[in-house]
């Protein structure tokens, strides 16, 4: 059933009933394609990301389609008192930033937990917010590729849109006029990654099978906003902009 993962008593009973209703109060989520989330299994889902607020966005979407919501979060900060404690209990995924040998060899080692566990996490294949001058998704990294790879694993699109009216790009305070502003969630079918099985390896097949991701990605979004995304993907590289706050290798 889709609710048996949740159901069992967690750390996460507390925080959604203390996280859900504030959230609630400041966005009405409206999410499609909730039953393209597996109801039990391992996952990788890979959201869009331009807000600091979107990860709660993302974060109940995924609570009320029955599975928990277990983000892929930096190294350092399982060392923070308190957040680090709250981190470890509730399964959130560290990654650290390694050379490429360390990097592959802990992307392993997570894939096999997730399979064995059966437990889903949320990767942001862009690393960091966009830095799209209209919110598009940008060049995307390899980590959620390289986690679904590793582990056969359900690769699955998600698009969001509308938490900018809450907590726009970079800003550091919230919106609370008007409550419930209209936030789109929309969860797409797995990416199809059958011909690059075992090549994980490979730089060609990580940049195809990335492209693939980001391109379904888009897709969701463009549905969402009801425009086309430019043809060309953003890459900071080419505008002088250092990205910062990376999560995967």
């Amino acid at each position: 059933m889709a609710a048996s993962e949740r159901s069992r008593p967690s750390l996460f009973w507390p925080l959604a009933a203390i996280v859900i209703p504030f959230v609630s109060l400041l966005a009405r989520i409206r999410t499609t394609g909730a039953d393209r989330l597996p109801r039990e299994g391992a996952f990788v889902l890979a959201p869009n990301h331009y807000s600091e607020f979107d990860p709660l966005i993302v974060a109940i979407a995924v609570y009320r389609a029955g599975r928990l919501p277990r983000f892929m979060a930096k190294e350092t900060l399982f060392r923070v008192p308190v957040l680090g404690w709250v981190l470890k209990r509730t399964g959130m995924v560290p990654v650290a930033r390694a050379s490429s040998a360390t990097a592959a060899k802990l992307t392993m080692q997570q894939s096999r937990e997730l399979v064995q566990r059966g437990r889903g996490v949320i990767v942001y294949p862009e690393g960091t917010l966009t830095r799209d001058p209209d919110m598009w998704p940008m060049r995307g990294k390899s980590g959620a590729v390289r986690l679904a790879l590793a582990g056969d694993i359900p690769l699955i699109p998600m698009a969001q849109w509308g938490t900018q009216h809450i907590m726009g790009r970079y800003q550091k305070r919230l919106s609370l006029w008007p409550l419930r502003k209209k936030v789109q969630v929309v969860i797409g079918d797995p990416v199809d990654l059958s011909d690059l099985k075992g090549r994980g390896g490979e730089p060609a097949v990580l940049a195809e099978a990335t492209r693939r991701l980001m391109e379904a990605i888009t897709v969701l979004l463009e549905g969402i906003r009801h425009e086309k995304a430019p043809s060309e993907r953003w890459n900071p590289a080419d505008h002088g902009q250092k990205e910062t706050g990376r999560l995967d290798p």
